[in-house]
């Protein structure tokens, strides 16, 4: 059975099950709880739901375990939620196929523009030729980028990446799986090279290296271009 809006939380702790329930319910949607790894494996199969949010601290296996077991069964977007904050464990979850990483304790309207980003992300989109957002645009035909309907000049890599950050608009991209697709390959410097030609095109569509107009950088992890 398929719900309209449905969410499932998996989250052990009943204060926060509670907080979530509340807060999805206000704002339009119908969450469905897990407390446990197991009990998410078989909810996700028989509902269907539209979005996962999951913690990474469960009772029973591991979050890491039912991340890897739900992209085997579907492709409903899945966003962890724990209090796991270190760098390595948000670069092996989006690896593993997490569309993105919230770090306990969160700001649940910060959540809740996540869902609203990863359900805009999972709709099937009429293909297009151009890209529009507030003032960037980007023609993919004539590989041509203008901000404020300013023509700006990009070299063939840096469209290349500004493209795979645009296909992926919201979603948090980790350096490996940005190197892969650009280079098809991970370098041995660190990801240096990938940080000076990301400062390139930040400093040219956003005027600073340093603004976040368009492209967030999430420390140690990778980089995401911003949809709210």
């Amino acid at each position: 059975m398929t719900y309209k809006d449905c969410i499932l939380v998996v989250e052990d702790d009943k204060s926060i099950q509670k907080f979530f329930s509340l807060a999805l319910i206000t704002h339009g949607y119908q969450p469905i709880i897990a407390s446990s790894g197991i009990e998410a494996i078989n909810l996700f199969m028989s509902h269907q739901p539209q979005v996962v949010l999951l913690d990474l601290g469960l009772p029973d296996i591991d979050g890491m375990e039912v991340l890897k077991t739900i992209r085997l069964q579907g492709s409903a977007p899945v966003i962890v939620v724990s209090a796991r904050g270190k760098e390595q464990e948000k670069v092996l979850a989006l690896d593993s196929g997490a569309d993105d990483f919230v770090t306990k304790p969160f700001n649940i309207n910060e959540v809740l523009a996540r869902i609203r980003v990863v359900q805009r992300k999972n709709q099937t989109k009429v293909p297009t030729s151009q890209f529009e957002y507030k003032g960037l645009k980007v023609d993919f035909d004539r590989h041509q980028v203008f901000v404020d309907n300013i023509e700006v000049h990009l070299t063939p890599l840096e469209f290349k990446l500004l493209s795979l950050l645009v296909e992926y608009q919201g979603k948090v991209l980790t350096h490996a799986f940005i190197q892969k697709n650009i280079w098809g390959y991970e370098t041995m410097d660190d990801y240096q090279s990938l940080r000076v030609f990301m400062a390139s095109i930040r400093k040219k569509i956003e005027h600073s290296a340093n603004e976040c107009k368009f492209i967030l950088t999430e420390v140690g992890v990778g980089y995401r271009l911003i949809d709210e």
